[in-house]
């Protein structure tokens, strides 16, 4: 499909017939000889001598020429271009940060799995979040992991698959044995800054409490709320424990609270799947589609047949001339 980027340059089409209807025709005087002897060269030649100018006329050939050039030129002006078929793209609209409790608590094996065998909490974590992971199709989504200090395991993607290839690489006790819920947030509102887009979703999960972050959980959930950050906390720990290996509801339920978010909690990994495919239908992918048609110009081809057709006519003319003095 071929279009016209500046159409308006057709109105120059009728220039040059302008010019010729209204412009006065070009006269210059030149220089003569006088033959005393002229008298005798008419009466020879049979013409009888008057007054008169010597009007130049163009051939059929260069009017074609000068109007085809003209029209090739400013068909070029028109700027014409080769459009292709649409091309779509769709860039992510949301950022979804996955912080993730790997400490020595999720290591215990009292996690029932969809088959009802106990498992470790981190690998029924690891494959319900796995498969939450490959449902954000057209979503950014980062990875945190924390114990006693908290890790960026993988900066805000499009590349979903590796994000699922680094939590499956993750162990227990990899970041430390403690929990540090505080400092989780406190880093992910630090990678959410290098981001630009304004929907921003952090989905905490921890089995613990917090046991020394250097700010408090429900003060660092604040300023997420600040920076427009949605906090879904979820625990999947003993509510019963004692220490360290106490699930603290209060405290995740305050973090959910201070940003606006909302607080679950999964007993079993078919709870726990129960919530991430709540959280999925809650906040589906959001996506910006730009669609964009490519343009190739095609100018540079119509100026160079512009060139051919000129050079071609005076070509023409030059040879018919020489032919002409042969004969």
């Amino acid at each position: 499909m071929i279009e016209f980027a500046h159409p308006w340059a057709f109105l120059l089409l009728p220039l040059p017939l302008a010019v010729y209807w209204l412009v006065p025709p070009h006269k210059e005087q030149v220089s003569a000889l006088r033959f005393p002897f002229f008298r005798r060269l008419s009466d020879a030649a049979g013409r009888t001598p008057q007054a008169g100018a010597v009007i130049f006329r163009r051939t059929t050939l260069q009017n074609l020429a000068a109007i085809a050039i003209w029209a090739l030129l400013v068909s070029a002006l028109a700027t014409p271009e080769r459009v292709g078929a649409p091309i779509v793209q769709e860039k992510a609209a949301r950022d979804v940060m996955l912080a993730i409790d790997i400490s020595g608590s999720m290591d215990q094996n009292d996690f029932l799995s969809t088959e009802g065998e106990r498992t470790q909490r981190l690998e029924a974590v690891k494959k319900v979040v796995g498969d939450f992971i490959e449902s954000r199709d057209g979503d950014r989504v980062a990875l945190i992991v924390f114990g006693a200090k908290a890790f960026v395991q993988a900066p805000f993607t499009e590349d979903l698959a590796s994000v699922r290839a680094l939590l499956e690489q993750t162990e227990v006790g990899m970041a430390g044995p403690h929990t540090v819920l505080g400092d989780a947030i406190g880093l992910s509102i630090k990678t959410f800054q290098a981001s630009q887009i304004k929907d921003r979703l952090l989905i905490l999960l921890s089995d613990g409490a917090d046991t020394g972050s250097r700010m408090t959980p429900v003060n660092a959930a604040a300023i997420a709320a600040r920076e427009g950050i949605e906090i879904i906390s979820i625990g999947v720990g003993d509510p019963d424990g004692t220490g360290d290996q106490r699930l603290d509801e209060r405290t995740l339920t305050d973090i959910a609270d201070a940003s606006g978010g909302a607080y679950y909690f999964a007993g079993d990994e078919a709870g726990l799947a129960e919530i991430y495919a709540r959280i999925d239908a809650q906040k589906p992918r959001e996506v910006e589609t730009r669609s964009f048609r490519p343009r190739e110009p095609l100018s540079h081809f119509l100026l160079v047949l512009a060139a051919l057709t000129g050079v071609g006519a005076v070509a023409f003319l030059h040879i018919r001339k020489e032919r002409r003095r042969v004969a």
